[in-house]
Formats: structure tokens, sequence, C-alpha cells
């Protein structure tokens, strides 16, 4: 059987008793340092005091386990055990033969002795142990002499490693203000040597930086606060140092250390407040709304959510005129207009706003309150605004057979600023493109400037601007529809061209057409028409009329016996009245052709030719027949042109010569015959000239209408005839083809009390002689020396005419 041999030197059974101290409970039959077995009497007798019996039992050896130490550091190879085989009788004849794992790489044997040495460094952290197997060979023959046996080499720890924190450094957070003992993170430190073995690898942790603030657990590492009341906005991070050592600590144990971040992480435990208590904004009354007038800001130390804040309007008059929000990133509060605002209505608002802290937490509201209030003091500044019209719409309904010039609404607009300036009025031509609309500049009169036309436009939408006077940049603006009424000014008609067909053996009574009529006008109560025969045809023996009641009719014939060769085309004149006030009507005509029927009435011809004709001559023959006297005629013709050009002479007549048909004259003009052109008395008398017949047509161009009343004084604009007159003049110039290629229309104004142009009359001007004086006449000329003496300066007074 295989056994070790006994250990041979003191320094194994120091090893086995430091064993033996550290291990007290392993097995004594165990070799526990060197590997060597070790008998079960000689470990007893070590460890007691009691005298060894000789007489005990014969035991096995334990052999099949070593033990030896890391790091070993001497030059010799480390000794491990013997191997030796009972059939070993120390003559040599046995060889020793190591395999397995590491064997004569790490571990050599001495094939004689069975001496087992380690050649190499041994490290535990890189590997516990290693199986061997051992065989015993006849060194002779080779035979084994022993069955191959397995065996194990532990590597025995001792305390080389430090402990190490392999998840360092820590980042840890902690709310500010939290009690003494707060568990803030947990450090752990792993030790690579042997946890069975000793205390190499028992940890103790320490705080070497972060106190007062922090404390550590010494067995879990679990770290805490150790100080009331850290407040993050005094200190925010913290830098702690951990430290653990092995060897439970002792005195010569190693020691690795790692860093915890810590951050104070914010609690709502400091209330907002306001650095200012008073706010002084201004804004324009022009302001939009929604517009921003100002912001105010409540200081929070706090942040993120604990910093939010909800700002509302508490307390002022401006209530109702602004509104305030939160800007969600910079946690101010945004004042803004609600309504619509006016200088001339109120000047000034003032506002209680309250800044508060939406999230509370119930354990800090002894340190509130968590709201502040500010008071904000808002300014309206005055800006020049347009005019504004009352009412902001207009709805005009009006008859399409309105007379030119004809007020049909007043259009009102002020100015909303103090000053008040005047107003012009005008009409935006992109909104009236066909000018059918006139508005007086001074008082805002609407007037009709062409005739209107149901049929043509039935809507009309126009954009009365209102100008300031001394501010021409301010204009206002309001929308105008006009609804054109309907007035019964359309006669009824046939909606196409109506042709009828009567059978030559139709019968008296027979249907032979129904007509209906359309009418363009749309009354109230729906069109109703009404036909009968024209007048002209009242007693028509051929056809006849009945009236279905239903704005339709039918056409029936009065006899039989009709005959193309008598009479292939009949007219009929039907008139169509309406039932509108007045009663229009027109004349329509219907065409009736006389066809060959079939026994069934299906028409076989209308046309008249086969009756006509002679049964011998075909048509072919009498279209050549037309065709030669067509040409007969055209060589007549040029045969009598040829003579009459033969008689002409070719010597011009004295009397007709054209350098002699010169004429001259010295007009002065026609006088009062000049004036024809534009009958100024209507002027001044507008009555005569709409009581008169049509008005004379004016033979110059179109002027601009906005001319006519600019400078018009508020008294004399009121004429609305003279406005009415004027613009059926100019309704006539414009609609009158014939005009000549010029602008020759004359504009009257009237010079009465305040108008812009003065007094064109001589009388009460002035008569001095620095302001009258005509002495340059006598430089004209012997014509007009006459002028300088009746006009010229004079000492004595000025007669009077």
């Amino acid at each position: 059987m295989w056994t070790s041999g006994r250990m041979s030197n003191a320094k194994n059974w120091l090893g086995l008793g430091m064993s033996l101290y550290f291990w007290g409970l392993m097995d004594l039959t165990t070799t526990v340092l060197s590997g060597t077995p070790t008998p079960q009497g000689e470990l007893e007798a070590l460890l007691s005091d009691k005298p060894q019996s000789h007489q005990r039992s014969k035991r096995s050896w334990v052999w099949n386990q070593f033990f030896v130490l890391e790091e070993y550091t001497g030059t010799d190879p480390l000794y491990v055990g013997k191997l030796h085989s009972d059939m070993d009788r120390g003559d040599g004849s046995i060889k020793y033969i190591l395999s397995g794992e590491g064997a004569g790489i790490v571990f050599t044997i001495d094939d004689t002795t069975g001496d087992i040495h380690a050649i190499q460094r041994l490290d535990r952290e890189e590997r516990a142990q290693y199986t061997l197997r051992a065989q015993a060979l006849d060194r002779r023959t080779g035979r084994p002499m022993e069955p191959e046996s397995e065996f194990i080499i532990k590597i025995q720890d001792i305390n080389d490693n430090e402990p190490k924190f392999l998840d360092g450094p820590y980042v840890a957070t902690v709310p500010e203000m939290s009690p003494v003992g707060t568990s803030v993170i947990q450090v752990t430190a792993t030790d690579a040597d042997d946890p069975t073995y000793g205390n190499s690898a028992r940890v103790v942790y320490s705080i070497l930086q972060g106190q007062p603030y922090f404390s550590v657990d010494s067995k879990t590492g679990v770290i805490r606060t150790a100080l009331m009341n850290m407040d993050r906005e005094a200190k925010e991070y913290y830098e702690v140092i951990i430290q653990a050592k092995d060897m439970g600590g002792q005195l010569g144990g190693l020691a690795g250390t790692t860093t915890v971040n810590i951050t104070l992480s914010d609690v709502n435990d400091n209330p907002p407040r306001f650095p200012q208590k008073h706010y002084q904004m201004s804004v324009l009354e022009s302001a939009p709304i929604s517009s921003t007038v100002g912001r105010v800001f409540a200081k929070d130390l706090d942040e993120g959510i604990n910093a939010e804040m909800k700002y509302t309007i508490v307390d002022g008059d401006g209530a109702d005129a602004f509104d305030i929000s939160t800007d969600p990133n910079f946690q101010v509060g945004i004042i803004t207009v609600k309504k619509p605002l006016s200088f001339e209505s109120k000047k000034s608002y003032t506002l209680k706003v309250e800044g508060a802290n939406p999230h509370l937490e119930m354990r800090f509201l002894n340190l509130g309150p968590f709201q502040d209030t500010t008071t904000v003091h808002i300014s309206v500044e005055d800006v020049d605004e347009p005019p504004v019209f009352e009412p902001g719409f207009y709805f005009v309904e009006v008859p399409e057979d309105v007379a030119i010039g004809t007020t049909i609404q007043i259009i009102s607009a002020k100015d909303p600023d103090v000053t008040n300036n005047s107003i012009r009025y005008s009409i935006d031509r992109s909104s009236d493109s066909g000018r059918f609309f006139y508005v007086d500049i001074t008082t805002g009169a609407l007037m009709t400037a062409r005739p209107l036309d149901r049929e043509e436009f039935s809507w009309h939408n126009i954009t009365v601007l209102a100008m300031e006077m001394n501010n021409p940049s301010q204009v206002g603006s309001v929308p105008v529809t006009i609804k054109v009424l309907d007035v019964n000014d359309n006669a009824p008609e046939f909606p196409r061209f109506y042709e009828a067909f009567v059978c030559e053996n139709a019968k008296a009574g027979q249907l032979i057409q129904t007509v209906s009529a359309v009418d363009q006008d749309d009354p109230r109560n729906g069109q109703h028409f009404y036909y009968s025969l024209a007048p002209e045809a009242a007693n028509n023996p051929n056809f006849t009329i009945r009236d279905n009641q239903d704005n339709t009719a039918r056409i029936l014939t009065r006899r039989s016996g009709f005959r193309q060769q008598e009479q292939s085309v009949f007219y009929l004149p039907i008139l169509i009245a309406d039932s509108g006030q007045p009663v229009l009507s027109s004349t329509g005509t219907l065409t009736i052709q006389v066809c060959s029927c079939d026994d069934n009435g299906h028409v076989m011809s209308c046309s008249p030719e086969a009756y006509m004709l002679p049964v011998s001559l075909s048509q072919g023959a009498l279209i050549a027949i037309l065709a030669c006297i067509f040409v007969l005629l055209v060589l007549v013709l040029l045969i009598l042109s040829m003579r009459r050009h033969r008689k002409q002479p070719y010597i011009i007549d004295d009397e007709e010569n054209i350098h002699e048909n010169i004429v001259r004259y010295d007009d002065e003009g026609g006088g009062e015959e000049d004036t024809e052109a534009f009958d100024i008395a209507a002027m001044w008398n507008p009555r005569e000239a709409q009581a008169g017949t049509a008005p004379k047509t004016r033979q110059d161009m179109l002027p601009e209408i906005e001319s006519l009343s600019r400078y018009v004084p508020q008294t004399c604009a009121v004429n609305s005839t003279v406005h009415s007159y004027v613009l059926a003049k100019l309704y006539e110039a414009d609609m009158d083809l014939w005009a000549p290629p010029f602008d020759s229309l004359q504009t009257y104004m009237f010079e009465g009390e305040g108008s812009v142009a003065g007094s064109l009359s001589s009388l009460q001007s002035a008569t001095s002689d620095s302001e009258q004086n005509f002495d340059f006449l006598t430089d004209w000329g012997p014509r007009f020396r006459k002028l300088a003496e009746l006009y010229g300066a004079s000492e004595g007074p000025a007669p009077l005419w």
C-alpha cells in the first residue's frame, strides 16, 4: 500500500502546530500543512499534556492529501511531501513516477526516494489545488509494483491580497434635510484571499473622509447620514472616502479605499419670494389680445418640481383686462392682454399677483407660507388709432330701379382718439370695380353711381374706407353688403326657337305645339304667365291658343284642309304677359310648317318642290338653268361698266382744281353757342334739369368721381340733389361711345360760405396799390394802354362800377 514519510524537521512540525491553532476542529488524521502524513497518536501527544500511552491500536496513514504554502520566495525548491510504497526496501529497486496537473512543470518527484518538491511560485488565487497521480514501477522490469493512485495538493492561503471595491467609485443621492441614520448606499469590498482560512478575507469598513456628515457600518458597508438638517442650498455635493481593511482591521492587515460621490437631492423647503414688491409696466392701447405686457418672477431656491410656480391675479382693477400665465421653462409669470384696451376709456390698471408652489411637502409647511404677492402697475399709452365704424357691418336693400345718385345709406365713422380728427370717406375700388356706388367724402352718404340690375348682379359687397384728415395713414374700413331687390323690368319670352308641324290632313282642334316662357325677374309670389294671340293675329282663321294656367299654352288648329301648294309656312305671333307690376309682355313667333303625313300622322315630307316643279324637269336641270342666267347677268354688267368709263373725260375741270378749294376764315368763336356743350343753368336749378326731357349727351370724357366733392363744405354736401345730377351727367358721359378722346368736363363748385377756394368775385377785394397794380399792362402795347389807364395805379379814388 501507499504511505507517506514522517516529518523530518522542526519546520514542518511548527507548520502543523499553526494549522492546528487555526483549525482546531479539523480531523487530526489529515496532514494539514506540509502534506506529509502524521500518525494519529503523535498528533494527540503534541496536543495533550498527558503522558503518551505505549499501547495503541494500529491505524492506517492518510497520505492522499498534501498542503503547501503559497507565495514561497526561497531559492530552493519547496518540499511538499514524500511518497512511499510498502514494497520499497530502500535498495533503489522502486522507481516513482508523478503525472497529472502540473507534474514536471510545477511539481517534481525524486524517482528513488519519492520526495515531492514545488519548483514554481504558487498562487492560491490563481489555482487553489492540483490533482496528481503516483505510480511505483520495478526499476529493472518496468512493471507496476502498486496500482496507480490519485492524490491532491492544496495551496494554503496567506494574506497577500488587499480588499478591492469592484463597483467603485460610487454615486449616490439622498434627500436634503434627511434624518440622522438615513441609508444612503451600501459599498462592498472583495478580498481574494481564502475566507475559510484565518482572517485574511475578513473585511472591516471605516470612513476616511466625509465626517461628520456621513458614517459607515464597519461590517455591512452601509453609508448613512450622520448630521441633521443638511441643506442642499448650502452644500449640494459631498465626496466620501471609505476604507476596507482585512485581518479584521488588525494591525498588519491590508486595506483598500473607494470614493463615494453623494449628492443632496432637493426638497421643497424654501418658499418663493418676489424680489420686487412693486412692478411698473406700460402697454400700447393698440396691443393685440394675447400680446405680452411684462414678466414677474418669484425667486425660489429649490429646483425642479419643487421650484415650479403658479401665478394668479388675486386682486386689482385689471383682472378683466389682463391675464397671467407661467413660463414652464423659466418659471416666470407672463402678463398678457386679455381684451382690447382704450387709452380714452382707462389710462392705468393695478394688479395684485400671487406666486405659489403647487407641490408642497407636509413636513416643511412650518417653513412657509409657500406663496408671495406683488403689485403690478400698468400704464396704457395712447396711439393714433384709425377711425372706427359704428356699426361694424352694414346691410342695405335697394330696388334695382333706384335712380342714379340716390342715397341708400349713411356710413358713419369716428376717430376714437381724444383729438377726434375729421374723417374723409371713400370706397375701396377693388371691392367695387364696376363703380356702381359713390360715397360722399365728408358725410359718408352712400349713393348709386350707375344703374343697378338684379339680373346681372344681385349682391354687391363693397368696402368703405374712413381716413383721418390729419393722418392719412390711419384708415379704417367697414364691409357693406348691398342686396338688389327685384322689380318687374324684364318681359317674359320664349326660352328657345319654337318650330311646329301641321299635317295636311290635320283636323280642327288638333294640338300641334305646347309652348312655355321664361322671365329673368324673380317675384316673391312666383311667376305666372298669360298667353294669347297677338292683336294682329287675334282673328287668325288657322290656329288658336289655349292657356293651360300652369305657365304653358297649347297651340291648336282652327280648321282642316291645309295644303303645301297654297302655303307651306305659317308664322303665328303669340303675346306673353307676366303678373308683375307693371305688367310686361313680349311677342314670340311660332313657325309652323305644313307637311304631308301618312294616315297615322307621321310626317313624310315638308318640302313643296315636288308640287312646284314639272314632272319632266329634275332638280339638277333647274340648277343648271339658274347658273346660265347668272352668267348672262354678269356679262351684261361688265359691258355697261366699260361703256361708262369710256365716256368719262380724263382732264380735270378748272372748277375742281384742288388748289383753289382752300377755305379762309377769321372767326372769333360762336359766343354763347359754345356754352351749349354744358347747361350750366341746370347746375344752379337742378329741378329744371330733372323736369325736362332726356338730358343732352355729353361729348367729353369721364372725370374722377372722387374730385367732385373733395373740398365741398359740410353744409353744401348735404344737398343730394346736386350730387344726383352730377352723377347722372357723369354716367351719361361714361356711356357715350362717341365722346371725343379728351377730357373737357367742366366741374362747377359752390362758392358759398366756407369755401376753401374763397370768393372769386371782385367785390370786397382789396383796392390798395400794393395789392392791385396793373402798370405792367403798359408794356403790352397800344391795345392794352386803355386797360392800364383804368386799372393802373392812380392817386385819386378808384371808380365804382
